[in-house]
């Protein structure tokens, strides 16, 4: 009778063994979920994706719609804009074309060139010149990052918009872009209608 005696000791020995262990590792593992649960809103905040680029456009003055058609655009700037009274007054009364200009970085700065300004009706003989090279107000990183991407990559710096922001200081927006290629602008003007006539399904359908 002994040695069944001892086999069951061992088996009873054996079973205490397992459970422990088991508890040992639900413990652990409870551990786990409890901290993980605890960092997991921390964890989301720090891995969300950045939200795009947006300005505040108070008043939209002028629109280059070409810009998008003609140039694949990689990132966008705000900048600030140097400007006589006059040209400031010509902005407010919604008169400026950028369809034709673009932005050059020349001695460390970046200038608009070729963007039309008209005169002031009232501005008299201190009125500005209309097409004159305008500085655009930007950080010194900006103006560096923007003088790499056009030397190296040859990339162009296109002037996407002039606006007021709430506080009433004119502004631009600035892109970063490459040309399109002839196959990406048919692409485009495909895009372009199919939205088109989508939307004027939409309106038919009601």
């Amino acid at each position: 009778m002994t040695p069944v005696r001892t086999s069951l000791g061992n088996v009873r020995r054996r079973e205490c063994q397992v459970f422990q262990q088991f508890q040992l590792q639900f413990a652990q593992y409870s551990r786990v979920l409890f901290a993980k649960a605890l960092i997991a809103p921390y964890v989301a905040r720090i891995m969300a994706r950045p939200k795009p680029k947006t300005f505040d456009k108070f008043k939209t003055v002028a629109d280059n719609r070409r810009a998008k058609f003609d140039y694949h655009i990689e990132e966008t700037f705000e900048a600030g804009l140097a400007l006589q009274g006059t040209e400031v007054k010509a902005l407010r009364a919604g008169q400026a074309t950028i369809a034709e200009s673009y932005a050059e970085v020349r001695g460390g700065e970046v200038w608009l060139v070729n963007s039309n300004i008209p005169e002031y009706s009232h501005g008299n003989r201190l009125n500005h010149e209309p097409k004159r090279p305008r500085k655009l107000l930007l950080h010194e990183r900006e103006i560096n990052k923007m003088f790499g991407a056009v030397e190296r990559k040859g990339m162009t710096l296109v002037p996407l918009s002039i606006y007021f922001n709430v506080q009433g200081r004119a502004k631009v927006e600035l892109a970063l872009a490459k040309g399109k290629q002839a196959h990406d602008k048919r692409a485009s003007i495909k895009d372009r209608d199919w939205k088109r006539d989508k939307a004027r399904l939409m309106r038919e359908k009601g």
